[in-house]
């Protein structure tokens, strides 16, 4: 639970700093301006936080879990690939109103606009490849491929962040609430997935017969 807890106070905090115009947000003005660089390296790192560039990765980790799970007979095998469906599609669900109410204006790097709290691009990539890994690693017995997956997870969502922070199209905190937000929405993927485990192993196989 604490994988569930924890990013949420975190993010109400963040979320209330916000709204209430809190002694973060000096702190966050003071790091923008040491961080942001406008290049072309940000911008491409900021492109993988794209819609177009991470959802069809986790859309192939979708369906190569599917076809896994499914091949080794276990039941409610659909669960884990469904989760991670429903934590992406929650991302738009949720960021859209919280863009909305919390209504906050963009850095000086882009044009006059408000509506930038919290990072779509840094929600949808924390989802995207983290919910990827979390499902590919129930796949993978080998630890030194596990860990390499979770480097590889790592980097991507570090180098999406870095590049939107850099290139000025968003915030520090921006992306920090989007990481507790994507945690939050990982923490339930974590949860079912356990769960289809325990559902698995308890449960007669229609295809293998009583366990």
């Amino acid at each position: 639970m604490l994988l569930l807890v924890v990013p949420l106070l975190l993010f109400l905090l963040i979320t209330w700093q916000v709204l209430a115009d809190g002694p973060l947000l000096d702190l966050d003005a003071r790091l923008s301006d040491a961080l942001v660089r406008p290049d072309r390296a940000s911008e491409l790192l900021s492109d993988l936080g794209n819609v177009e560039v991470a959802v069809p990765v986790l859309a192939l980790a979708l369906a190569v879990t599917a076809w896994r799970l499914r091949a080794r007979g276990v039941d409610r095998w659909w669960l884990p690939p469904a989760a991670g469906t429903a934590a992406m599609l929650l991302v738009p669900v949720l960021v859209a109103p919280l863009k909305a109410w919390t209504d906050r204006p963009g850095t000086p790097a882009v044009p006059p606009a408000t509506g930038y709290f919290p990072s779509g691009h840094t929600a949808t990539a924390v989802v995207a490849y983290g919910a990827a890994t979390l499902l590919l690693l129930r796949l993978l017995g080998s630890p030194a491929v596990r860990r390499g997956l979770i480097a590889l997870c790592a980097l991507l969502i570090l180098g999406a962040s870095y590049g939107l922070v850099r290139r000025g199209y968003h915030w520090p905190l921006d992306v920090a609430a989007s990481w507790c937000l994507g945690a939050v929405l990982l923490a339930g993927v974590v949860l079912v997935s356990r769960s289809s485990r325990r559902t698995s192993a308890g449960t007669p196989s229609r295809r293998s017969g009583p366990s």
